[in-house]
């Protein structure tokens, strides 16, 4: 009788497949606490008290909420932007909640970076976009700002860029998901290879100098040839930065996602072969890994931030921003103080609405208490620098949340110091999730690869 095959874990471009530490989703930690913790109530007057207590540098984010075209995969708050009389009077709103921001700030206050997503920027005008700089420039005390922006390729026009130059935006984001055409359509986002090549070129054109493509694994129909393709194609077209997601099902929190096709979705098996694939690729290619999934060239400023260990990681995802407060500017946009989080209004009209009235729009959001800085601390080290230094009653606390990581060597401690191990990227978030105080209940998240 044949003795029985003892085989261990599979492992893929050097990452080691353990399914079960990463059966439980978990939060991205874009902040902490995550916004699942947000509560709905009016912020108005403790967003008034914090905007009015700021000294010093802070960093602006401007949402606008609109896209010429929805894609089915997307869980952004967006809408159609198909009637201009909507569009114009949100830019009116945003123009007004500019105004009454500002007035609020200390006169020591300076912005150092200013970052406008959605939705797509480009849904609205160029022109519409240059007085929305204006309002900007009239209005805060600009001290020669980062500016930055995400774009929809499929709706560049050449007077993008006149304005991308006039205005002086040095960073630009390109969301383009995937370059295989068939995988294009089973996700609502048809766009051409040379439509995103005419895109780069047109950016770099405009002064430009950091061009990232927003890239997806996980996606209907994507199998590895698919995905090591685009990234080819992609490390080709002179992507600075690449941020390589993953992509998240949720139909029954994003019904626009029910127009996928479930069946031909990658099982978790294929998703973690697909991102650890991708990150040998792309590290191969000559990017440095920042965290799990975001790669800049050497001397990209990201990168340059990771390897001096200035890397932070805010409601945008990695960043090399130092500013410890981000002003957030739109509906559903998010702002970020020392003690507080504050999500505006996501639903455009009621944002209007409020704006209108002279009131600030926050009408979400979470204070953070000391407790919640202390392991936002750890959180935060684990995810940008690989290692935390933990306070004792943590660790004694945490222990046994910890040894199955410890056990299978991604992660170590020495001392108080927990340090993940090389190799250990896909897990980051779930180690890190050891020290979230507010997972012991259910919560739906994406999937941790």
């Amino acid at each position: 009788m044949a003795a029985d095959v003892m085989t261990g874990p599979e492992t893929f471009a050097g990452w080691t497949y353990w399914p079960e530490l990463l059966e439980t989703p978990v939060p991205r930690y874009t902040s902490y606490p995550t916004a699942a913790e947000f509560v709905e109530e009016s912020f108005e007057e403790r967003q008034r008290a914090a905007l009015q207590a700021l000294r010093g540098t802070v960093s602006l984010y401007l949402h606008i909420p609109y896209c010429q075209e929805i894609c089915w995969y997307c869980g952004c708050n967006t809408g159609a932007a198909n009637k201009s009389q909507r569009l114009g009077a949100y830019l009116e709103a945003l123009h007004h909640e500019i105004e009454l921001v500002s007035r609020l700030l200390h006169p020591s206050v300076r912005v150092s970076r200013i970052a406008f997503g959605g939705g797509s920027p480009n849904a609205i005008k160029p022109t519409d976009f240059v007085r929305l700089v204006d309002r900007l420039t009239l209005n805060f005390r600009l001290e020669k700002p980062v500016l930055s922006i995400e774009l929809d390729p499929r709706t560049l026009a050449p007077d993008w860029f006149m304005a991308i130059r006039g205005i002086g935006v040095i960073k630009a984001s390109l969301g383009v998901q995937t370059l295989d055409p068939r995988v294009q359509e089973a996700i609502g986002r048809i766009q051409p290879r040379d439509l995103i090549a005419r895109a780069t070129d047109g950016l770099r054109n405009a002064g430009v100098d950091s061009v990232n493509f927003d890239l997806m694994y996980g996606l209907p129909f994507q199998t590895d040839e698919i995905l090591s393709d685009t990234l080819e194609q992609s490390v080709a077209m002179g992507a600075d930065r690449v941020a390589l997601f993953g992509y998240a099902h949720v139909p029954h929190m994003i019904p626009r996602q029910k127009r996928i096709d479930v069946s031909q979705l990658p099982d978790q098996r294929a998703r973690f072969r697909m991102a650890a694939q991708g990150h040998a690729q792309l590290a191969s290619a000559g990017y440095q890994p920042v965290g799990f999934d975001h790669f800049a060239l050497p001397e990209d400023d990201l990168a340059v931030a990771a390897r001096t260990g200035t890397l932070r990681r805010n409601f945008q995802g990695f960043t090399e921003d130092q500013s410890p407060v981000l002003l957030g500017l739109g509906a559903s946009s998010i702002s970020e103080f020392p003690e507080l989080f504050v999500q505006t209004e996501k639903n455009a009209g009621r944002y209007r609405m409020l704006i209108g009235a002279d009131q600030l729009a926050g009408r979400k959001g979470v204070a953070r208490s000391a407790e919640d800085r202390r392991r936002g601390t750890i959180i935060t080290d684990l995810l940008c620098r690989g290692s935390a230094t933990i306070d004792a009653d943590l660790l004694a606390g945490n222990r046994d949340r910890l040894e199955p990581f410890i056990a299978r060597g991604l992660a170590s401690l020495s001392g108080n110091v927990l340090t993940l191990a090389k190799s250990s990227e896909p897990y980051a978030r779930s180690i890190a999730a050891v020290f979230d105080a507010y997972r012991s209940g259910v919560r739906q998240f994406s999937s941790a690869v």
